[in-house]
């Protein structure tokens, strides 16, 4: 079982900057990939971007230059900096693990943070 607890979402000014804390219950370097997903109200979740064990990286066009995903290994957490916030950018942010295709439980779901980009 891997619980994650995000961390660092709140109001920000477009144009502003935020960085999400993911913090796995395990050793982040063996999940298969870690991912960023997003829910606007109304809207399906979405990834925004995600992170394999091997280093690839993945975004969603909408964030590709302005958010970047990364990972401490001895800290056990996974980040998600966010540069030139829009308003479109407003939703709830969810953060993902996929144990891979070999898991019994393959994914597993953060409780998600706010992030709202409003002046």
């Amino acid at each position: 079982q891997v619980q994650l607890v995000e961390s660092g979402g709140e109001l920000v000014q477009p144009g502003g900057s935020l960085r999400l804390s993911c913090a796995t219950s395990k050793t982040i370097s063996s999940i298969y990939r870690m991912g960023w997903y997003r829910q606007a109200p109304g809207k399906q979740r979405e990834l925004v971007a995600s992170l394999s064990s091997g280093g690839s990286t993945n975004y969603a066009d909408s964030v590709k230059g302005r958010f970047t995903i990364s990972r401490d290994n001895s800290k056990n957490t996974v980040y998600l900096q966010m540069n030139s916030l829009k308003p479109e950018d407003t939703a709830v942010y969810y953060c993902n693990a996929d144990r891979g295709p070999l898991a019994g439980t393959r994914y597993y779901w953060g409780q998600g943070t706010q992030v709202t980009v409003s002046s």
